[in-house]
Order: C-alpha cells, then structure tokens, then sequence
C-alpha cells in the first residue's frame, strides 16, 4: 500500500469515528479514482456503487424531520426518557442460549442492509420474560451500547390514562418517535397494557390500549428496535406473541453463573479460598440483582471494617440479608 493510500485509509477511519458523513464519501470516492488509476475498474465501480449508496441514505435520512428527541418536550417529555448507556454483553452473565440470542440480534441488525438485499429482515421486536432481577432492563441497556444507539424508556405511568382514547394517542406518538428517531425502545413492566384481552378483571380502555399496540407493532416499519418486558408472561395475550420477532426467557443463575457473577463483581476484593458449595446453597433462587446487591453490601462491610479480603463467612452474611428480604417480600404479597 502506498503511502497516499495509507492516508486515505487514515482519513476514512477519522471520518467514521466522527460522524462526518460526507468526509467518508469523499475520501471513498477518492480511493474509487486511485483504483481506477491503478488499473482495478471493478473495485472502482464497486466503491463508487457503495458510495452512491450511502450518499442516498444519508439525504434520506437528512430528508425527515426528527423530533428532538434527546430533549422531548410536550407530551413526548411525559412518555420518553433518554439514555446513552455504555454497558456491552461481556459485562452480562447469562445462559449460552440467551447470549445466542442477542448476539444473533445484534449480528443481524449490523447486517440490516445485507439481509434487506434478499428480503429479509432483521429482528428489532423482542419479548423478554422472566421475574425480576434477572437481566431484562440491563438487556436493553446492553444491546443500545452494543449497537451505539440511545435508550428511550416508555413511561407507563405517562402513557396510561383515565381519559377514553388518550392512551392509544399517546401509544401513537411513541411510535411515530420511532420512526423519526433510530434507537432501543424499552417499554418496562409491558403485563401493564399486555394483560389479555378476555381477563376477568379486564377494563374497556386497557383492551383497546393493547388492540391499539397490537395494531401499531404490525404496522412499525422503523430502524429501531423495540423490547418489551414482563414478570408476567401467563397475562400476556396470546395475540401478543405472533407480533414480536422472538421471545428471550430470563432465568434465575444457576450455581455455574451464581460463581461468575460473585467473581466478577468482587474480583479486587475476594479470598483465595471461598466455600462456592456452601454459598450456593444460602444464594439459591435470589436473582442476578439480588446476587449482585449482596456482592456489594461484602464490598462495602469490607472497607469499612478494613479487612484483608472477602470470605466465605462474610459473603454468605450479606447472602442470608438478601434472602431475608426476599422472604419478607413475598410473605407481605401473599399477605
């Protein structure tokens, strides 16, 4: 490679790392004319090709207003909050079929354009289910820094109203923010507006809420991705299921990931020696988050009293804690 080249290359890779759109199609074009000088007509008419491309899409893209998203204002800053998260899929302790499952979704949505090319589509409408705590709302997070994209969490509380009709208007602008503005959007607790449609318990409103959503996720033909979670899948209508691309199930850890997750959340602060069997036993059935809380609640135990590491006793108090908890939680439900 030439030095001239080297600096095209150079100058390619800067552009892309700033966003500067247009620098990037000028630099490509340019490497079109050296191929082409050099003799290698194809590569030049398959740059320019790409080039063109992406010159397309970028007026595209230029041609449709976005709302000011990252800012909402009105109605949309009740309904809308906006992360940048940075956390990745490495930082996740999950099962081999789960972690499959999103990296084949982020596979795919990197290769949007590839898989549109023979009318395919990528997956962008995921149902996450399992109880709580056990990676849904970090899955969100994770995939948005995967994929360099912003977090809009939808806020139920913002969309569900006592007024007739309000909330399938509100529902409307959510997904016309989708269309506007490319990102993850996260609709948390979804069992919310979810609940089935023949439920005793079931309110007018409620149901035409859902048939509304139902109606707009068939309709969404956006760039973004949408994830909806619940704690609840036995409430969900079955109507709900044929809509999304896949469904991911969450679990509890399992002994295998109970130990990852410890040592990775206390890796500067753990003993050589720790009693992984005895702790699974008094960990067992506590979530990722609840794990994670007592793994934090040793760490902090730790520096304060200043000893020398983290060991089995000391884990297996703040383990005992979080069970604790847990039990006095559900004995108030069930109460």
């Amino acid at each position: 490679m030439s030095m001239a080249s080297s600096e095209q290359v150079r100058a390619l890779l800067k552009s892309h790392l700033s966003g500067d759109g247009e620098h990037f199609v000028s630099v490509a074009l340019q490497i079109a004319a050296s191929a082409a000088r050099n003799g290698d007509g194809k590569l030049a008419k398959e740059l320019r090709d790409l080039a063109d491309r992406i010159k397309a899409q970028q007026q595209n893209a230029g041609s449709t207003k976005a709302v000011p998203i990252t800012k909402p204002t009105g109605e949309l800053a009740g309904l809308l909050s906006v992360f940048y998260p940075r956390t990745r899929f490495s930082e996740m302790v999950l099962s081999k079929e789960t972690r499959k499952l999103l990296e084949n979704v982020k596979l795919e949505y990197r290769a949007t354009d590839r898989l549109q090319s023979h009318g395919l589509s990528p997956r962008r409408k995921l149902l996450l289910v399992g109880p709580p705590g056990c990676g849904k709302t970090m899955t969100a997070s994770a995939l948005a820094g995967e994929l360099n994209l912003p977090l809009f969490n939808v806020q139920l509380h913002g969309l569900i109203s006592k007024y007739m009709g309000e909330t399938a208007a509100k529902l409307h602008l959510i997904f016309q923010a989708m269309t506007q503005t490319r990102g993850i959007y996260f609709f948390d607790e979804f069992d919310a507006i979810g609940a089935e449609r023949g439920a005793g318990n079931d309110v007018g409103e409620i149901r035409r809420v859902l048939n509304s959503f139902l109606q707009f996720l068939e309709q969404e033909e956006s760039d973004s991705l949408i994830l909806a979670a619940t704690n609840h899948i036995a409430m969900l209508d079955d109507a709900l299921f044929r809509r999304f691309d896949d469904v991911i199930q969450y679990l509890p850890p399992t002994e295998s990931q109970f130990k990852q997750l410890v040592q990775n959340r206390l890796a500067k602060f753990l003993g050589k020696h720790i009693g992984w069997k005895g702790l699974w036993k008094t960990a067992e059935g506590l979530s990722h988050a609840e794990i994670c809380r007592a793994c934090d609640d040793a760490a902090k135990s730790h520096v304060l009293q200043e000893t020398e590491s983290i060991d089995t006793e000391a884990l297996n108090v703040a383990l005992l804690h979080r069970q604790k908890k847990m039990d006095l939680k559900i004995s108030s439900l069930d109460s």
